[in-house]
């Protein structure tokens, strides 16, 4: 099959990018560099080239809780419109099957755990991520609305926290684990964290994404949204110290509470993707990390030389 993956030079869609040239599909990566897709004449020029019969939209504008905060209007717009002229192109050119990737932020604030997607409108997201979140959630909207007109076979899942091999290292931007893993393999005298440590955050490795996302995308036509994770809730000061166990780091850990905690408490139930598609993620946490850490020595070892 011909797939289009938008975002497909990025760090989930690199993985995905490889599972499905293993099985066989012919592949085309669509990189921010190539087409600027908040603009219609560069989205639709990238279906043009493409002429794909099957889409996975990854494509997203994301970061962590500093670059949320500094970020909002642009998070907000650059998702929304990415996402609504990726829907509206796949209606143009009869797409097969799109295959949207959503976000753990779309959820409420106050979600009871763990969350299940009936809960998804039950409340306005977290205040510092809201802007992404709800351009995200949007585009399910979008996803069900073309679906119910047009029968546009369009899917939308909520995958957890991603973490894993080519995570995006950067300290303006990157996310909590990449962020602790980078500073604790640099730092031996302290690393400061935001917050008090007390939220928690569910995390997936990014190749068991990789699986549900591809699960998905030939077991489920539904119009509901469906989590994929691990059911597994740990707390930000659990983290750091299984991250500092892990790179060997013996500095002093420091909990900056003039800083935001963000969403008090993140957790998945998966049990839909379970049910209706086969998907159980097979990554622990802890040989996650040990993955991610090697990695990121070996790149960091290999741009020295």
């Amino acid at each position: 099959m011909r797939t289009l993956v938008t975002g497909g030079g990025g760090f989930l869609g690199s993985h995905l990018v490889a599972r499905l040239e293993e099985e066989g599909d012919d592949v085309v990566v669509a990189r921010r560099r190539d087409y600027d897709l908040t603009r219609y004449e560069d989205a639709e020029r990238m279906f043009t080239d493409a002429r794909p019969e099957r889409v996975f939209h990854l494509a997203a504008e994301v970061g962590g809780i500093g670059a949320n905060r500094s970020n909002p209007g642009r998070y907000w717009y650059a998702n929304l419109m990415m996402g609504a002229h990726v829907l509206e192109l796949s209606r143009v050119n009869e797409i097969e099957k799109l295959i949207v990737a959503g976000t753990v932020c779309a959820y409420p604030k106050f979600t009871p755990v763990p969350f299940h997607e009936d809960d998804l409108w039950n409340g306005y997201p977290e205040e510092t991520n809201a802007p992404y979140g709800v351009a995200k959630k949007s585009i399910l909207v979008g996803a069900q609305a073309y679906r119910e007109q047009y029968d546009l076979d369009s899917i939308y899942l909520l995958p957890a926290n991603l973490y894993g091999p080519r995570d995006n290292f950067d300290l303006d931007s990157s996310h909590v684990i990449p962020a602790l893993i980078r500073k604790m393999v640099e730092s031996s005298d302290e690393v400061v964290l935001w917050g008090d440590g007390s939220p928690t955050r569910e995390f997936l490795f990014v190749d068991d994404c990789a699986d549900g996302l591809l699960l998905a995308a030939t077991r489920y036509d539904g119009p509901d949204p469906v989590n994929l994770g691990t059911g597994v809730e740990t707390s930000i000061r659990e983290l750091a110290e299984l991250i500092a166990e892990l790179t060997g780091f013996e500095g002093e850990l420091i909990w900056d509470t003039s800083m935001p905690n963000g969403q008090p408490r993140r957790q998945l139930d998966a049990s839909r993707a379970e049910q209706l598609f086969g998907f159980r993620a097979r990554t622990a946490l802890r040989d996650g990390l040990a993955r991610t850490i090697a990695w990121y020595r070996d790149a960091v070892e290999a741009h020295a030389r």
